[in-house]
């Protein structure tokens, strides 16, 4: 596959490690020099190093960490101010989920970001290509959705943003500029392979882990817990909980949150429109440099 035809046609931004991880390649070369300086403490220094490991594996299981590189997990303060939110929606397309999606953002004028699967996509692109037409996004969501994602090294990591590019494109005449790890999980491998790709992470300020509670009014509740402008909103389109009607917890939750948003003055843009400047970008990508 050729990566030109993954990547966006705006030039790709210089890609530049975060403080931590450069703290981090500096404590390992230290602990490398080290057991040159001194081998008979090798114990010390392999554990320094273990160690290191350690913490960056459990910073990578923190979704809203920028700690790995930026991370969006707010709109930027200018789209706060207009009082903006962001709905975003994972794990689709869904034929059966996602056309009542659409129809019930539609009938408030509501606007979305989904995230979507690249083999998803694929499989249902006039479902795709109607999520576009009715005005909102197609953010990438990795090509297969594996559920190992963190756990995989440069070659399948970037396969699997480099395909999921593709196939949006493919289908959508658009290339993705946002991208969302499965599970918002990840190592110190994404940030460099999203900067290649053009493209940012983006994670949230607050979900309600509808993919495994079946209840409407729990999920409901953290997502409207201290709701407020600039807040970056996680639903599931795909993979959603079922009520024990059997209903997607989703559908049932959506129309309530959507009054919600309309009660307090705020309205749910797509990511690009909340991030509209170039400025705006160019913060967000050195947030953490």
């Amino acid at each position: 596959m050729s990566s030109r035809a993954t990547r966006s046609d705006r030039p790709a931004p210089r890609w530049s490690p975060s403080a931590f991880l450069r703290w981090s390649a500096a404590l390992h070369a230290g602990a490398a020099a080290g057991a040159l300086a001194v081998p008979g403490w090798w114990p010390a220094w392999l554990a320094l190093v273990a160690g290191n490991h350690l913490v960056l594996s459990t910073v990578g299981l923190l979704p809203r960490s920028r700690l790995l590189g930026a991370n969006l997990t707010r709109l930027p303060a200018a789209a706060a101010a207009r009082g903006e939110v962001a709905l975003t929606f994972d794990d689709g397309p869904n034929p059966d989920v996602t056309p009542r999606v659409l129809d019930m953002l539609d009938a408030v004028g509501a606007r979305a970001t989904f995230f979507c699967v690249g083999e998803a996509v694929q499989r249902h692109p006039a479902l795709a290509r109607e999520i576009v037409r009715r005005g909102h996004l197609i953010e990438n969501h990795t090509a297969s959705h594996p559920n190992a994602f963190a756990a995989y090294g440069w070659g399948g990591m970037t396969r699997q943003v480099a395909e999921g590019q593709r196939l949006i494109r493919q289908v959508t005449g658009r290339t993705p500029r946002f991208f969302r790890a499965v599970a918002g999980l990840r190592n110190p491998l994404l940030d460099p392979i999203l900067a290649r790709q053009n493209l940012r992470l983006a994670a949230w300020t607050r979900r309600g882990f509808d993919t495994r509670c079946p209840s409407p009014a729990l999920v409901l509740r953290r997502l409207t817990r201290n709701l407020a402008a600039g807040d970056i909103l996680l639903l599931h389109d795909g993979h959603a909980a079922c009520t024990g009607r059997g209903d997607p917890v989703v559908l049932v939750v959506l129309p309530h949150l959507l009054a919600e948003l309309r009660a307090r003055g705020l309205h749910s843009v797509t990511l690009t429109a909340a991030c509209d400047t170039s400025a705006e970008l160019t913060t967000l990508a050195g947030a953490t440099a």
